[in-house]
């Protein structure tokens, strides 16, 4: 969880508060000795912010099923 100081929130307020609704992670001002905390009132998807990567896996994923790593590895531990 992020924490600023009242002034750093002052300086950055609609940047602190897009960065809240965007995440869902609550921001904490800390004034002294006590603390605030900003959060979104609505729960935010997390699997929202993931970004779409198409090109990961190369070839077929269903060739992932089958994959044997017996020949490649060896278990034979001391």
């Amino acid at each position: 969880m992020k924490t600023v100081t009242p002034t750093e929130l002052r300086a950055n307020i609609y940047q602190l508060l897009d960065e809240v609704l965007h995440s869902g992670l609550p921001i904490e001002v800390k004034k002294g000795d006590r603390t605030l905390r900003i959060v979104p009132v609505e729960k935010t998807d997390k699997f929202q912010n993931l970004v779409a990567r198409p090109d990961v896996i190369q070839g077929d994923p269903e060739d992932l099923v089958t994959l044997n790593w017996e020949g490649e590895v060896s278990l034979d531990l001391p």
